[in-house]
């Protein structure tokens, strides 16, 4: 499980936009959210580096926690 904090998530469209994007990537992984925490936990076989590309592609700053 890997898990990053991601800046300005603060709705549902954020949680829909973040997970499809991984899942585009990787239709297999498991994204769970939690805007509270601004956190993102990923369970999938992406790099690091794919996991945070696909986010900052949505527009959202992410780094991994």
């Amino acid at each position: 499980m890997q898990t990053f904090n991601v800046q300005g998530m603060s709705c549902g469209h954020c949680v829909k936009a973040i997970t499809e994007a991984v899942q585009a990537k990787d239709p297999a992984a498991q994204v769970q959210i939690d805007l509270g925490a601004r956190t993102v936990q990923v369970q999938s076989s992406l790099s690091v580096d794919a996991v945070l590309q696909a986010i900052k592609e949505e527009g959202y700053e992410a780094s991994p926690a």
